[in-house]
């Protein structure tokens, strides 16, 4: 996996060793030798993780982190703070900073490389939702991207597979002071049962389990659609160094060593629900936005950008497939009146019980767009002529026939629609072209006195020929 890693130590043979090996594995490498260099670079590079020495002189470590994690910017990229310092105490404090791990000199190579592939894959998994996210804001439906340092830690559903009795009563009372609610289990069984059903913000695995493997149950865990995205910490010991690395590699998202430090399980606990949060957020916020650039707020129907993608995939698989298919383009008649009579209060009531008869009258899979104002449009794929034909007037119909509920005096409204279709065969056809034919039949409805159907080389359609008593044609 390719990754541009910066290296940040005021130490010279400390930056050249870690760029040599980095080098042999083949990351592209970028070095500073101060915490002002440090930042310049994280801002004007992009670097996807950053080794980050503690004891600089000026800005040091724990500084230069919090700055990288308070610019929301920035605040995604792993930093990983390499140091001499070995106390429990110092690794908390670098965790609370918004650090993702602490690795002590001299550094374990096989924990390094490990490491440095595992936060690569998550920081580009979350590049991922940021560009979806960017995307959406340019389009004007999505907020600007939140911090992940801003994510609440409290109130997590936590799963603890430990089958030792002191160390589950130890974690549990641990978590306690942030309100977390853990579930503890001491088999992968019964881990992967509840998981089946419930959901969880991190999973704490032991990787010494006496009567299984913890290993594989966390490959068991990542391979799951329902469970992969769930960060897992394992639990384990230092002769369990290559098991770890393995453990990474395999997806587990960090680990900590027996004896388990209380507030180093606690931040590095934080730190996973944190990136868990965050990223939940960003796949929630672009699922929103997803539906507010391709659905009309008002009606709830796709809107234009959504029905021509769809109607040219469908142009394109009927040429191929050598079927028909229809174009209805549908216009409530006199909507000016309405508004201007009423409102525009009272005239989107009308548009949205106009939405839901037409959604009402179709199959499924037919779709159903607003073009805009008072404008729809009704696709319907493998489709007959006679079954066009039936369909439209019965759109038409279900809006004539039963007067609209709204807001005015008397409490309810008639309104009528035209409606032009075109029967596409199967060819070489552009959207465009499509619903300019079915445009010209509305056209001719309109000046047909309104509240008709007009087909395409066929003129308008005789109601009588189409009684509501064939619906079951359709069905």
């Amino acid at each position: 996996m390719s990754a541009r890693v910066l290296v940040v130590d005021d130490i010279l043979p400390n930056v050249k060793l870690l760029e040599a090996k980095l080098t042999s594995e083949y990351y592209d490498v970028l070095t500073a030798t101060s915490g002002e260099e440090a930042l310049q670079k994280v801002l004007n590079d992009s670097p996807d993780i950053v080794l980050l020495d503690v004891m600089m002189p000026g800005m040091d470590g724990f500084e230069v982190c919090k700055r990288i994690k308070a610019n929301p910017q920035i605040a995604h990229i792993p930093v990983v703070m390499v140091t001499a310092l070995t106390d429990a105490s110092d690794r908390v404090r670098g965790l609370q900073a918004g650090a993702d791990d602490f690795l002590s000199k001299p550094v374990n190579d096989i924990a390094l490389m490990a490491r440095v592939r595992s936060l690569v894959r998550l920081k580009m998994t979350i590049d991922e939702w940021r560009v979806r996210e960017n995307t959406a804001s340019q389009l004007g439906v999505s907020e600007e991207s939140a911090n992940v340092m801003n994510e609440p830690v409290e109130g997590a559903s936590i799963l603890l597979v430990e089958d030792q009795d002191f160390e589950t009563d130890k974690i549990i009372t641990t978590f306690r002071q942030d309100n977390d609610s853990i579930l503890a289990v001491k088999s992968g069984m019964e881990a992967m049962s509840v998981s089946a059903t419930q959901d969880f913000d991190l999973m704490i695995i032991s990787l010494n389990l006496r009567a299984e493997d913890g290993l594989r149950l966390c490959s068991h865990l990542k391979s799951n659609e329902r469970t992969r995205s769930v960060p897992i910490l394992m639990l384990a010991t230092e002769e369990d160094m290559h098991r770890i690395a393995h453990g990474l590699e395999i997806g587990a998202h960090d680990y900590i060593l027996r004896p388990i430090d209380r507030n180093e399980i606690l931040a590095r606990a934080r730190t996973q629900i944190r990136r868990k949060r965050f990223q939940d957020r960003l796949r929630a916020n672009y699922e929103i936005s997803l539906s507010m650039a391709l659905t009309d707020s008002l009606t709830g129907l796709y809107n234009r950008r959504y029905m021509e993608v769809h109607l040219q995939k469908l142009l394109q698989k009927n040429e191929l497939n050598k079927k028909e298919l229809c174009v209805l383009l549908l216009d409530i008649d006199h909507f000016k009146i309405v508004n201007d009579t009423h409102g525009h209060g009272v005239g989107d009531e009308i548009l949205k019980t106009f939405a839901f008869r037409l959604k009402d009258s179709l199959r499924s899979f037919d779709l159903v767009a607003r073009l805009g104002g008072e404008e729809f449009v009704a696709i319907l794929p493998d489709v007959s002529v006679d079954m066009a034909h039936f369909v439209s007037e019965r759109l038409r119909r279900s809006i004539s026939d039963k007067p609209f509920k709204c807001s005015v005096e008397g409490g309810a409204i008639s309104i009528t629609t035209s409606v032009g279709g075109a029967i596409i065969e199967a060819g070489n056809h552009t959207v465009q072209s499509v619903l300019e034919r079915a445009d010209r039949a509305l056209y001719q409805a309109k000046n047909d006195g309104r509240n008709c159907t007009h087909f395409e080389n066929v003129g308008r359609l005789d109601s009588s020929k189409f009684q509501q008593e064939k619906r079951a044609v359709i069905e």
